[in-house]
């Protein structure tokens, strides 16, 4: 078991994290890198991922970006082989990349958007996990997270399509865990609640919804990118040695609040 003072500790460690330019993502990689872990920012875009590489850097963190398409499996083999080559290995991979084109009833959803839906928020992570578990299995274990959402634990009205992606990733979160377990590698998730973001930002920016929220939630507040990179942090160090197959609601206290 390491100390107190290494417990949340990632040093020497190599964290891939897609969806890392903004929000979420943005958090958590600086968040990795500030407790030093080499952290490989990926998103679609490739300034807005060397924006934040410029940032891990000037706080004395290491970092290298890489653009990718989560969609096409070519393009995250791309993404692992990128990060093996540039730093050797990988010790942590944080699933955050997410797609949510449709606001509705589901009867009403296009195939295609539902198709996007269930691509990009399940079979993406699928691919990259395993992708990534071989070379995590060489290095004596490492740690898989999903960024999932609260919207998997109920109905939610406009987002069933979204809902039902984040409720499957729960269920992959745990069969990767009993999968991975005996190569030492644990699968862990993260349920937000609304958090500050630009992918959420047409619910908080309503202030009907918004003071709803408020004044549903526990804490009396929705959250911020950081309250979830502490958590992540968590779940990527030695700290949660012994979790794995769990994914930890990160909302406030919205969902207890009936």
């Amino acid at each position: 078991m390491p100390n107190n003072k290494s417990f949340f500790r990632l040093d020497n460690k190599v964290a891939v994290i897609t969806g890392a330019s903004r929000g979420i993502g943005r958090s958590i990689a600086i968040a990795y890198a500030r407790y030093g872990a080499k952290v490989i920012v990926s998103s679609r875009k490739i300034d807005v991922c060397e924006e934040v590489v410029n940032e891990i850097r000037s706080i004395g963190g290491e970092a290298t970006a890489t653009a990718g398409n989560r969609s096409e499996k070519s393009s995250l083999e791309e993404l692992v082989d990128v990060s093996v080559s540039t730093y050797g290995g990988i010790d942590i991979l944080v699933c955050n990349a997410a797609s949510n084109p449709f606001y509705g009833e589901l009867k009403d959803i296009p195939d295609e958007a539902f198709e996007k839906v269930l691509k990009n928020n399940i079979l993406s992570n699928h691919w990259l996990s395993a992708l990534v578990s071989p070379h995590m299995s060489k290095r004596n274990g490492g740690s898989i997270l999903i960024v999932s959402s609260i919207a998997g634990l109920k109905g939610s009205p406009g987002l069933g399509a979204y809902a039902v992606s984040k409720a499957a990733d729960m269920q992959l979160i745990r069969n990767l865990a009993i999968e991975l377990g005996d190569k030492r590698i644990k699968v862990n998730g993260i349920a937000p609640g609304l958090i500050k973001t630009d992918f959420a930002k047409a619910l908080w920016e309503n202030s009907k919804i918004r003071s709803h929220y408020e004044e549903k939630t526990a804490l009396k507040r929705i959250g911020d990118p950081d309250d979830i990179a502490g958590v992540a942090l968590f779940l990527a160090s030695g700290a949660s040695s012994y979790v794995t197959g769990q994914t930890i609601v990160a909302d406030g206290g919205i969902t207890i609040n009936g």
